[in-house]
Formats: structure tokens, sequence, C-alpha cells
């Protein structure tokens, strides 16, 4: 590693960060990724080392064991290549394009005005590190890094059985220190689609653009607990808390841009007659204070802003408006159920995600998790049930299995010894209400024994992201005494 973007090459331990810093300065959103793994293919190869690509594009390196290590049971060392694109809308980032600016922030690094990428990023530039090294000591290594696991878990959805000889997977992905995890939620996408007709306002109509943002966002499965309020949600329930005496029409609604990440900001055009204006200023004012009353515990900088908007589209129809405001209004989102075998885990949640508006229909893109199937059925139907009522057309798509915990999983019971070996204390065994890819791994390689772990990293998905400097030398730590500690084959 002969050159650096950053000032986060400094930190310890060197190699891993490096190879982070590497990877910020290379552009990899979902659907992007290629020039990072062209990059990463490179540098393998110039380390004399095993690559191939599988058919959807997926990476596969291998490493030799080191000398008196041969016969441990093969390790697979996975990460994703792809990362969230979000930013703060004052932000000019093109993510396809530019490098991402990580800095550090007191015990934290971040990133300007953008998610960071620590999210997969760190767990990618800790298999790296682990190849580039001579001082490991491990046996058989293969390294998998998936393509857009991000944006639709792609990569996981087409690895085939014998492209890994590996026993044991080490999945990377987790975003808390001292936290172990065997098993994660699955997941279904869901689409609402609102046929629309348009309608000439009456010439006594003026147009605004009422805007809400400030809000913290996050990932839309390890932060659905936290109470964070969804964009989305909260304008939909101004609408139809106002709508009608103010006659008002909704000319546009547009919201979130991910449907894994909670909704920050939310922005909607519409008309009300002139007379009104004055009414709708002090209304929305008045709402944007009773949110900061109910919500300011958790969210702190909610914002909103009422601006003059010149447009030539047309208003929905008032039936249109009223079926579309009042579905939006009485959609499920959050946590739905929490589990009865996890104490503090979330079952089952829903996130209204993205919401566009196109010239004649409205989409709204939602993300199902559950832990059970049954749970993911049941909000399938609820929505299903919402959609029927409002006259709209609703999809299912890109559904993805949780990963059954395996009480007796071997390389769970050597990372807790690990880990107690080192701290004098067990790790936390957990479930995540997140989607990993562990559980698409089991399709092709059923017997595959595997535990996810990794940093603490706060806000991911979101341009708060941030990971905590102190626990990823606590990751590399134990990655190494893992690698060195795995059992002989039998």
């Amino acid at each position: 590693m002969s050159e650096f973007h950053s000032e986060i090459s400094n930190l310890s331990p060197a190699p891993l960060w490096q190879f982070f810093d590497k990877i910020c300065s290379i552009p990899h959103p979902s659907k992007h990724e290629e020039a990072l793994a062209q990059y990463i293919i490179d540098w393998a190869k110039a380390q004399g080392l095993d690559v191939r690509r599988d058919p959807t594009g997926n990476v596969f390196i291998k490493k030799p064991a080191t000398p008196g290590m041969e016969n441990k049971k093969g390790v697979v060392l996975q990460a994703h290549i792809d990362m969230v694109p979000q930013k703060n809308e004052d932000t000019d980032h093109d993510f396809t394009k530019d490098p991402i600016q990580p800095y550090i922030d007191g015990e934290w690094v971040t990133a300007k005005g953008t998610t960071l990428g620590a999210d997969n990023g760190i767990g990618m530039a800790s298999c790296l590190a682990v190849l580039a090294s001579k001082e490991i000591k491990h046996g058989p290594i293969e390294v998998l890094l998936t393509i857009d696991e991000e944006a639709g878990m792609t990569g996981a959805f087409g690895l085939e059985a014998g492209w890994l000889e590996g026993e044991i997977l080490l999945n990377t992905d987790s975003e808390q220190e001292g936290e172990v995890y065997m098993g994660c939620a699955g997941g279904i996408d869901g689409q609402m689609t609102f046929d629309i007709k348009r309608e000439v306002l009456p010439a006594d109509y003026v147009t605004r653009q009422l805007i809400l943002k400030g809000l913290k966002g996050g990932h839309s499965g390890c932060d659905i607990h936290t109470g964070r309020g969804n964009a989305n949600k909260l304008v939909a329930r101004f609408l139809a808390g106002h709508a009608q005496e103010l006659d008002l029409r909704l000319i546009e609604f547009r919201g979130g841009s991910l449907r894994n990440a909670i909704p920050r900001e939310a922005f909607v055009t519409v008309a009300v007659p002139a007379a009104n204006e004055a009414k709708l200023a002090e209304l929305f004012s008045y709402y944007t204070d009773l949110l900061t009353q109910e919500l300011g515990k958790v969210e702190t900088n909610i914002v909103s802003f009422n601006e003059a908007i010149e447009t030539q589209q047309q208003a929905l129809s008032l039936t249109d408006q009223q079926r579309f405001i009042a579905a939006l209004n009485a959609c499920p989102n959050g946590v739905i159920r929490m589990s009865d075998e996890i104490e503090g885990v979330v079952e089952t949640s829903l996130n209204v995600g993205v919401i566009t508006t196109e010239a004649n229909q409205i989409n709204v893109l939602c993300l199902v998790r559950s832990l059970i199937d049954s749970g993911r059925q049941q909000v399938e139907s609820m929505l299903t049930s919402v959609a029927e009522l409002a006259g709209a057309s609703i999809e299912f798509s890109g559904a993805y299995p949780g990963w059954k915990p395996d009480a007796d999983s071997e390389i769970m019971a050597i990372f807790r010894d690990m880990y107690e070996g080192i701290y004098g204390h067990k790790p936390n065994i957990m479930v995540i209400h997140a989607g990993l890819e562990c559980g698409l791994f089991k399709e092709p390689y059923p017997n595959m024994d595997m535990v996810s772990f990794g940093p603490t990293i706060k806000f991911p998905h979101s341009p708060d992201e941030k990971v905590k400097i102190d626990t990823v030398a606590l990751f590399w730590d134990q990655m190494v005494a893992l690698l060195e500690a795995i059992p002989e084959k039998a």
C-alpha cells in the first residue's frame, strides 16, 4: 500500500486501515462496484494469489496455509464489496465518481456529508489484510467478496455450489464489538403502486413545497427499534390531518432513497387556495413543533421548510389523492413484533422506505424483515390488505431467507472461548434483525459452519455513519486469534 488517501491510514492496525483508506478512495456504491473489484483482483494477482470470479461477479481469492497449519479446517473470510450511497441534501457528491472523504473525529472515523462505507468496508479491509500478512498463522484461507449486498444481495443469491472448499465461514458484516451473531432476519421487498389521474388546479390556488428533514434515518433493521422518525410516515400524518380543512391538493410526494434505510427526508409539492396559504404555514409550523415535542429525545435536529415552488404538473384527482394519503397514513411501519425467543431482538418489522411520484402513478417501496417466515407473511398480508382497500396494486420480490441459529455450532463455541480467553468474559451471542448473506449461503453450502462479527459501527446507511477506532483493533485481534484457533480436519 504505497499511496494513501486520508489521515486514517495512520491508524492501527495499519494494514487494515490502509486497505480501508484505499477502499474509500475508489467509488463502490451498489451496482457500481466494478472499479473496486478490479483493483482487488489486480492487487491479489500481484501478490501471487489465486483469484477467480463467478458468473455473478463475486470475487474469490485463495491463500495457502502457513507452514505447519496445512491440516486445519479451511476458512472462508467473507465481506461484500458495495456500500450504501446516502448523503446530506446539501452535500455535493456523486457516489459513482467521487471518493469518500473519511476523517478522524475523536474516538471515531466518519465521512464528510456521506455514508462512510465502514459497512462492510472495514470487514473487506480485514480480509485483504489477512491475505497480505506474512505473520498471521492460519490454515487454508479463502476470501469471498460478494457484489450488490445492499441493493438486493445479488452476489449471495448467485453463489453456486462448488466454488468454496472451506468448512467454516467468518462473516465480517456485523456492527457491534462484543457481540457475535449466529442468526439473522430474512426479508422481502414490497412495492405498492397507485395509478393516478390528474386535473387542472383552480385559478386561485398557489403551489408550495413542504419539506421535512434533519431526521437521523439509519439502518432499517438494526435501528428500527430506536424510535427514529420515518419522514414518509410523518408527512403522511400531516396530510391526513389537514388536507381536507385546507382544501389542499397533492401534486408530488417524494421521500426516502433506499428501501433499507429509514427515510430522513420527505418533499411534498402541494397547492392550496391563496386564502389558505397562511393557514398552511401556521399548521405546518405547529406540526413541526409537535414532532419536536414527541420525538425530540431521539430526533434532535428536526427541521421543516415551506417554500414557494413553480410547477407545470397538475394535481392528483381528489379521489386518487384521498386514497393515497389514507393508505400511506394507515400503512404499518416500524417494529411489528419483538421476539419471544431472544430478549431485546426485533422479530418482525416494516420500513416504508421510498416514495416516488411519476406522471400517472405513485410508487411506495417497503422492506419487510422477520426472523420467522410466518412473521414476514403476516406483514405481506397486511400490506396487501392496505393496497386492496386503497385500490392500489402490490408486488413482492427479492425474498431472502433468514439464517437459523445452530445451537451446536463448533465455530461459535471456538469464538466464545477465544473471546473469553482474551477479555475475561464471554461475548454476547446474538441474532441480528438485519439481512446477512449467511442465510443465502446455506442454500449451496448447507453444512457450512458460520459466525458473524465486526467492530462497532453506528448509524450505518446514513450520512452519520461512523466506526469506533478502538473496536477495529479489537476486531482485528479477534480475527487473528480465531484463525489460529481453528481446529484440524476430522
